[in-house]
């Protein structure tokens, strides 16, 4: 069964370290802790029943609950898709941001950080290119880089 568990807005990756750490130590049936990037304040446990899943994320720093009803495997699976969906960007694409302030600039992606979602990128168009890092969901690509293995 999967649950929704509440933690503070900002501590997904934390609270889901923190939790990794406890479940090697503890003798319950947690199968597995997901964060869902787009699900800011909550992440999912795996595990056999709600007893279990509310022991194991009781006391814990940046947990604040469980969400009453437990997730259906068919809701899981559809917030898995919507992040295996997300656009890739790859090194020396050309991006154009569509969020922030730089929306409507165009940029060459200099760096990828898929583990932290972020991309390093130099503004076109400036006299002086300046190295920016963002989110890579604020930007879409424009123009893909020619060549393969570009990261």
């Amino acid at each position: 069964m999967y649950f929704v568990v509440k933690v503070t807005s900002g501590q997904e990756r934390i609270a889901a370290t923190v939790l990794q750490n406890k479940a090697s130590k503890v003798d319950l049936p947690i199968y597995s802790i997901v964060v869902v990037e787009g699900m800011k304040g909550y992440i999912i446990i795996e595990s056999e029943d709600e007893v279990s899943a509310r022991s194991f994320i009781s006391k814990e720093r940046n947990i604040r609950g469980i969400l009453p009803k437990s997730l259906s495997t068919e809701d899981f699976d559809k917030l898995i898709a919507v992040k295996n969906a997300m656009q890739s960007i790859e090194k020396n694409d050309i991006v154009e941001f569509t969020t922030g302030p730089f929306k409507g600039y165009k940029a060459k992606v200099i760096k990828v950080d898929d583990t932290k979602n972020d991309i390093t990128v130099e503004l076109m168009d400036v006299v002086v290119p300046i190295p920016v890092t963002t989110k890579m969901n604020t930007a879409k690509v424009i123009q893909r880089a020619s060549g393969e293995g570009n990261r």
